[in-house]
């Protein structure tokens, strides 16, 4: 355990020029002083540690000090095959330079390491987009993934729903949900999210951009990913549950929701049927959903999503009479 957190410590004091001691001690999940310890470990074991003193100071290290990948484990090295998603780097246009970094690090391993990519390869496989849909890579992603890459603005015209907007963007990184993809964007006013297929026109403007070192692309995506649904879950819908219904309920509208509402819901009836209030995108939307639980759910209300339902079964009634 303590010697791969050394190496640990080794790798990112190699990728950066200085750490300080809290942010070793963040990424490696131990204490200040157990990091004060490993630096001296690894300093009496020949690596070249060096700690600057004071408020600003860190670690580092000196002499131009290089370990080498060959210290890789069979797992560790499959686990960095795996690490990549084939369909999203074609998209992006980055396939032959993902191919030449592979080959890099398969020269870099052990030879009996050197088939890890075969065998990872043959054992796990991501499919990113969602079924019954065929992915289409948006024309314009390998544009914006080189200036992601580069830190380079841009110019781009932006399709909303009513309209065609100008922006001039600083585009920090892509994310790939579902089969889309979006881009984090720094914009005026802060950073936003945008859907790369909305794209109309994608113009680098010559200049770069300064990367704010604070930016956590998966943890903006993951805040950003939560407030959009739960904007987007404006109404509710009040709906008595049989038990089947309620173990259904989160397998035909939002996951999370759906699985708050039932915990948060009182106790059974006399017939073990759960009331719930249940927060929904629009009426519309909760009868398209809820019309898969059939006579498990029955809506209390409001009035109008009741009478859609109500109209529905009258309908449906209709068909096989």
């Amino acid at each position: 355990m303590r010697a791969a957190r050394l190496i640990k410590m080794v790798l990112l004091l190699q990728a950066r020029p200085s750490i300080t001691g809290a942010e070793l001690a963040r990424e490696l999940e131990v204490s200040e002083r157990t990091v004060t310890r490993d630096a001296a470990a690894l300093s009496e074991a020949g690596i070249p540690v060096y700690a600057d003193r004071g408020r600003a100071g860190g670690y580092r290290l000196i002499g131009g000090y290089r370990t080498r990948l060959t210290g890789l484990g069979r797992t560790e090295a499959e686990a960095l095959f795996l690490s990549g998603v084939p369909s999203a780097l074609r998209e992006m246009g980055l396939a032959d330079a993902a191919s030449a970094a592979r080959l890099k690090v398969s020269a870099a391993l052990l030879p009996e390491l050197r088939d890890a990519s075969h065998t990872v390869a043959q054992r796990f496989h991501l499919d990113a987009p969602g079924w019954w849909r065929e992915p289409e890579a948006p024309e314009l992603l390998p544009d914006i993934a080189d200036a992601v890459w580069d830190d380079l603005r841009i110019a781009v015209r932006y399709r909303r729903r009513d309209a065609e907007v100008r922006r001039e963007l600083e585009p920090y990184g892509l994310v790939l949900k579902a089969g889309v993809w979006y881009l984090a964007a720094r914009a005026e006013g802060g950073f936003r999210v945008y859907r790369v297929d909305r794209f109309a026109a994608v113009e680098p403007t010559g200049a770069r951009f300064a990367r704010d070192g604070e930016f956590d692309l998966p943890a903006f995506w993951a805040e950003r990913a939560e407030q959009f649904a739960r904007s987007i879950l404006r109404e509710r819908a009040v709906v008595r549950l049989t038990p089947a219904g309620a173990r259904r309920l989160p397998h035909v509208t939002d996951r999370v929701a759906a699985e708050e509402a039932v915990r948060e819901a009182g106790e059974p009836d006399g017939q073990g049927r759960l009331t719930v209030t249940l927060p929904v995108e629009s009426y519309e939307v909760a009868l398209a959903q809820l019309l898969g639980l059939g006579p498990d759910a029955e809506v209390l209300g409001p009035p109008e999503l009741r009478e859609l339902f109500a109209e529905a079964a009258r309908r449906t009634a209709e068909l096989y009479r």
